[in-house]
């Protein structure tokens, strides 16, 4: 094929992804200088289409950014009104009393927010400062100058699945800039590729994840209590998984129901998507949801390593932003007002370098601002809570990690940083060492079969294109993960694209149903092998969440 030419544009700052860190770095550029040049650039549909979250927002890194944000008639109205922390058997439910758990866990002068109307929001701001916002353009590629990363590759359309330019093919553009900041979420794959190249993670633990996945209801008003947060633990999970749900009472008789599923888990046959539906037929849950009806589903990987496991954030020519560096906190569930303040910081120390004639130096004013500043406090003061239930369980780890934060409120902690051992993907157990597990049928009331809720994520991909799930060995999956494993991808998948196909006289086939997926990435997290590359698909392409 004769070498692709590639029309070319020039910006201060390049930012790869609408979220809360990309539209946070945007917005604080141009607040510091109206005449520096800044796009965004969004593979969604639109700004929020792939946006997922809880979610409880913590006010503090918008209070930071735009301190008069509700004069500026944000879409954040429903404040929090009432705690709940349940403990789950299969039958029953014992409420924890809030007074024992450390400050940092209330969610007092929160709100809870559909982060995807949140981002669109922020989008109208930082458009009104002049910042170029490009969605529906997937960056497919870095480009390099020498060590430097000077740029992406975006708005590549038409190639043939094989990979060759179709007839409608378009090169897409080059854009170039002095900073390209990478806020592409978890595990997105121009980060990947930086993280590799820069060896990013050196000395640091690896990186941990979860799985959430989410409904949004409307429920009979009568069950209705706007600005309720419920937070459960427990069944179904048992021993399985680490994980566990959340209930948030929205606005407009709708609450946002969730599940999350830690994926260090070791048996295969562990499904997290039914584990999710199982949830909803606890009787507590049944209650509420009974004469409801769900509109919305989709699911994303969570980063869940926290502050021993953030990699080195700079890199020649750029940074990583929110859950691309991995910045939740897990205990509070609550990364967006950390993601906000990693772009506000990044945005900062670019602004700082230019203007001091430094243009292309490493941002270590970036690095030293998010390890020293209020995010690396907000996530030190966490820093043993998942390692503690990763290696003790649920309860020790409830009553270790709950006496930890407690004492890192005060500064120090008796058990130090613990690692975190393990990648997920290595936790994963053998077939033979673990029973299968059996899951009730979906009653299609309650309870969904995966294809079902995906067309409830409208999630669309032009099937002509190349497959955006790939595997590095074609014969792994049936040769390996099959035998070995009993094949997992067919069931840590939340949305159906992975199946073994079995057929008389005829060897196992594996099938990658990509026009499916919901970009959460955890087969490329979980698969044990580590033979699955997520990359982006074409822009535009995927799910299309209207207020997740």
């Amino acid at each position: 094929m004769s070498e692709i030419v590639r029309e070319a544009m020039e910006y201060d700052v390049v930012i790869v992804g609408a979220g809360p860190a990309g539209l946070s770095a945007a917005i604080r550029l141009k607040q510091l200088d109206g005449d520096l040049s800044v796009v965004v650039l969004e593979k969604g549909s639109e700004v929020g289409a792939h946006i997922l979250s809880g979610a409880v927002l913590d006010p503090s890194g918008l209070d930071a950014l735009m301190p008069d944000w509700k004069e500026r008639g944000a879409p954040i109205k429903v404040e929090v009104q009432k705690d709940n922390f349940y403990m789950l058997g299969e039958a029953g439910a014992l409420r924890v009393p809030n007074f024992p758990m450390p400050p940092l866990m209330n969610n007092h002068g929160n709100y809870i927010v559909s982060m995807a109307n949140v981002c669109r929001w922020m989008a109208e701001q930082a458009e009104a400062l002049g910042v170029e916002i490009f969605p529906g353009m997937a960056a497919s590629e870095l480009v390099y100058d020498g060590d430097r990363v000077k740029g992406v590759v975006a708005g590549e359309f038409g190639k043939n699945p094989e990979g060759t330019p179709g007839d409608g093919y378009e090169p897409g553009m080059e854009l170039h800039g002095k900073y390209v900041f990478l806020s592409e979420g978890v595990r997105g794959s121009l980060s990947k590729e930086v993280m590799a190249k820069y060896d990013l993670s050196k000395g640091k633990e690896p990186q941990k994840f979860g799985l959430g996945m989410k409904e949004i209801w409307e429920i009979d008003p009568e069950k209705h209590r706007e600005g309720t947060v419920t937070h459960t633990m427990g069944w179904p999970l048992g021993k399985n998984a680490g994980g566990g749900s959340f209930i948030y009472h929205f606005e407009n008789n709708q609450i946002l129901i969730g599940f999350v599923v830690h994926l260090n888990y070791e048996n295969p046959y562990l499904s997290p998507y039914q584990e999710f539906q199982r949830f909803k037929h606890h009787p507590m849950v049944a209650d509420l949801l009974s004469g409801g009806k769900r509109v919305a589903y989709g699911a994303r990987a969570i980063s869940e390593g926290g502050y021993q496991s953030i990699p080195k954030l700079t890199f020649p020519g750029g940074a990583l932003l929110g859950c691309s560096a991995g910045l939740v906190n897990v205990p509070r569930i609550k990364g967006n007002h950390n993601a906000m303040l990693s772009g506000k910081a990044a945005a900062e120390a670019a602004h700082a370098a230019i203007k001091a004639g430094r243009a292309g130096d490493e941002l270590e004013a970036y690095e030293k601002e998010l390890r020293e500043g209020p995010v690396g406090k907000d996530l030190k003061k966490v820093r043993n809570v998942k390692p503690m239930w990763s290696k003790w369980g649920l309860l020790p780890s409830l009553g270790l990690g709950g006496f930890d934060m407690w004492t890192n409120t005060l500064g120090f902690s008796l058990f130090g940083t613990m690692p975190h051992g393990k990648t997920d993907a290595a936790a994963t157990g053998e077939a033979k060492k673990h029973e299968p597990i059996e899951y009730p049928k979906p009653d299609g009331v309650l309870s969904f079969d995966r294809l079902t809720n995906v067309a409830y994520s409208f999630t669309n991909h032009e099937e002509s294109q190349p497959a955006h799930l790939t595997l590095k060995d074609t014969a792994i999956p049936i040769q390996v993960n099959l035998p070995k494993y009993a094949e997992p991808a067919q069931r840590y998948c939340p949305a159906g694209v992975y199946e073994v196909v079995s057929e008389a006289d005829k060897d196992p086939r594996f099938v990658i149903n990509f026009q499916n997926c919901v970009h959460c990435k955890t087969c490329d997290i979980k698969d044990p092998s580590q033979n699955i590359n997520w990359v982006t698909p074409q822009g535009g392409d995927g799910p299309n969440y209207p207020n997740m």
